[in-house]
């Protein structure tokens, strides 16, 4: 476990005070899969585990949606969780929990019918091993679905980075490829691909809203750009259109059912 760079992300997160208000596309694609999730084949109160809520996008569509079930709603970021807690409200059968979705164990051993996640594995270390652990947690006939990115997401920032001779220092997201390859045995499995595109007015709009959603951690090996260098790669990104691609990745998981 690379913890230094759990924490950084966890704190990162903490400080996105102003998360809701910049996070359009992560409310798109949490919506997007509050639909898809509400077709699927669970039981009449089904336990739900939630990985990485954030401020409640997914938890709140759920509800709206009328999944009644028992929840654990959970996020690496402390603040995160009280933040979905205070939009979701008190519920008996709601618990909250600070939980590192890829390495921490989850409370009791029945097991979960369904687990799931809005933009929130691309910050795993190890995305096949993470999803392996958590699908040992899942019910027979139960589902992990989630979306998480593609390596093809925000590729304009990473081109203006090159095209200065730079490197950037955006997170090395798993490729299409990395995602199909995850096919644990004894589940049935599925991987989609959409692509939102998010445009900025400059790419100083775009590093603050970067900011504002806590997903500026930068890639462990990144040293950052002198002043003058960040101006040119900003230049040419401007000069490219002001628009980050999102790849969004949605996996889907159902382990199979007993008899």
């Amino acid at each position: 476990m690379n913890a230094p760079r759990h924490d950084r992300i966890a704190r990162a997160f903490s400080n996105a005070q102003d998360y809701d208000r910049h996070a359009k596309v992560q409310q798109i694609v949490a919506h997007a899969l509050t639909d898809r999730i509400a077709t699927l084949d669970l039981p009449p109160s089904p336990r739900i585990l939630e990985i990485g809520c954030g401020t409640g996008f997914l938890t709140q569509g759920l509800i709206d949606h009328g999944l009644h079930g028992q929840y654990l709603v959970t996020d690496l970021s402390p603040a995160m969780v009280a933040r979905c807690q205070q939009r979701i409200g008190t519920h008996p059968a709601i618990a909250f929990a600070t939980l590192d979705g890829e390495y921490g164990t989850p409370d009791g051993e029945e097991g979960f019918n369904l687990i799931c996640s809005s933009l929130a594995f691309q910050w795993f270390d190890d995305i096949e091993t993470g999803v392996a652990r958590l699908i040992k947690r899942l019910k027979p006939g139960g589902h992990c679905i989630f979306t998480t990115l593609g390596a093809d997401s925000f590729h304009e920032w990473r081109h203006a980075h090159l095209a200065e001779g730079l490197t950037p220092g955006t997170p090395a997201f798993p490729s299409l490829a990395q995602y199909h390859a995850i096919k644990p045995a004894g589940v049935q499995a599925t991987c989609t691909v959409a692509t939102h595109i998010d445009r900025y007015d400059n790419a100083r709009d775009f590093l603050h809203g970067v900011k504002q959603i806590g997903a500026g951690t930068a890639d462990p090996c990144h040293r950052p750009l002198p002043p003058a260098a960040l101006r040119r790669v900003m230049r040419r990104f401007e000069m490219a259109g002001g628009c980050a691609t999102y790849q969004i990745v949605t996996c889907h998981y159902q382990r199979e059912a007993i008899g």
